[in-house]
């Protein structure tokens, strides 16, 4: 009976949960630095820091009165070069062909001009990329930019979603994997959090000799610092 026990309190020492030590940041899941592409006068700025926004919404727009004016242009001349195109397909038979081909010919090019002025229009109006929220801004009314020295103007991040960017041994590479649990607290808050592993970066910092991963969260400050540990389930010690 002794032995059993023995045997018992053995094999409990041998098979049992291990932790893996780590730190980590938080960061937002989405983040982009946005610029115009093209150049001119910012004409309006419509967001400031902490302003949320959709996916799409008008962020900032270049003074654009004379490409608005280029693009009614160009939609007026295609509204009649289709007119006469449409025109001249119903006496197609009694037209010469090249001159049927001509017609063809100056309604295409007048597609082709609108669709270049409405993309030189777009490109004086910045929106956002993804639903989110601005945490920078370096632009005001009046300020030049230029489409060939790009240069930052707002910076946007997702508005809840973010990610724990964890940092591990890299000795451990061979126990770490995606859905593995992590406990962790952050930084001011003796809370205990619980998430998983959602992703594993393919190399190591030969710096410091770290391996990083992610594990999805929400509602952190960008930038806190945190740690806690990745339990691995089953090792043998």
């Amino acid at each position: 009976m002794r032995n059993i026990i023995l045997s018992l309190m053995l094999m409990s020492m041998t098979v049992s949960a291990d932790e893996i030590y780590a730190t980590f940041t938080v960061e937002a899941k989405q983040s982009a630095n946005l610029a115009f592409i093209s150049s001119g006068i910012v004409g309006s700025v419509l967001v400031d820091i902490s302003s949320e926004v959709n996916k799409d919404d008008t962020l900032a727009t270049l003074a654009n009165d004379d490409l608005k004016a280029s693009l009614d242009i160009a939609q007026n001349r295609l509204k009649y070069a289709k007119k006469e195109y449409d025109r001249q397909l119903k006496v197609k038979h009694l037209l010469e062909e090249s001159k049927l081909d001509n017609y063809a010919n100056l309604y295409e090019s007048a597609k082709a001009q609108l669709s270049l002025q409405q993309a030189m229009f777009d490109k004086s109006i910045l929106k956002a990329p993804f639903d989110g929220v601005i945490y920078e801004k370096m632009v005001e009314v009046g300020d030049a930019v230029s489409g060939a020295m790009l240069r930052t103007i707002l910076k946007i991040q997702s508005k809840r979603e973010r990610k724990l960017v964890i940092e591990a041994d890299q000795k451990y590479w061979r126990d770490l994997k995606e859905g593995l649990k992590f406990r962790y607290t952050v930084d001011g808050d003796t809370k205990e959090h619980i998430g998983k592993i959602s992703k594993i970066y393919p190399t190591t910092n030969t710096k410091n000799r770290k391996i990083k991963l992610e594990v999805e969260a929400s509602d952190l400050i960008v930038g806190l610092f945190g740690d806690g540990y990745i339990e691995i389930p089953n090792k043998e010690k």
